[in-house]
């Protein structure tokens, strides 16, 4: 594989997200729960989240980008798939893989929130502090990484590597 040096090895990853599911649980009990899952990079981690979280689980999904084809945003979000049902007086967690400048993410929940649901929180696999732009309250986060292109677990680049069961980073 194209030089990847291991970022968060798998036994790391699945511990982590078995404590964001038990962090999860002690909040919302039994209560029905939307998972939104931002397609496609977070598929990998809204599934396996799903799978720790006991209780009823319900799985929407959302596709917004602003990334074109590089590895750079473009600050432009563009709406790719919007939700299929009503998510209006749900308990909604927001999935994503990783919150990079804030900007896609700022605009979802806006957008989100519009939509009336019963509580909305934001839940991220991977958060990159130094790269924000846009402020993102952010409730369940799974690692703090550094300025790097990652890949693995869901994350790619040119829709290669994202079935890497760990997150890596090409050097």
């Amino acid at each position: 594989m194209d030089n990847i040096k291991v970022l968060i090895d798998e036994e790391k990853l699945q511990a982590r997200v078995t404590e964001i599911a038990d962090s999860i649980q002690e909040e919302y009990g039994e209560k029905e729960l939307i998972l939104i899952c931002i397609l496609k990079g977070s598929i990998f981690f809204t599934v396996d989240l799903a799978k720790k979280i006991k209780g009823d689980v319900k799985l929407e999904f959302i596709r917004v980008s602003s990334y074109n084809d590089g590895t750079e945003s473009s600050g432009e979000i563009k709406m790719k798939l919007d939700l299929k049902d009503s998510i209006q007086g749900k308990d909604v967690i927001v999935v994503e893989d990783i919150i990079d400048t804030g900007r896609t993410l700022s605009y979802l929940i806006e957008y989100l929130k519009m939509k009336k649901p019963n509580s909305l929180k934001l839940c991220a696999l991977l958060d990159k502090p130094e790269r924000r732009v846009q402020k993102v309250n952010v409730d369940y986060i799974g690692f703090q990484i550094p300025d790097k292109f990652v890949v693995g677990y869901g994350l790619d680049m040119d829709e290669k590597y994202r079935n890497l069961p760990y997150i890596g980073y090409l050097e």
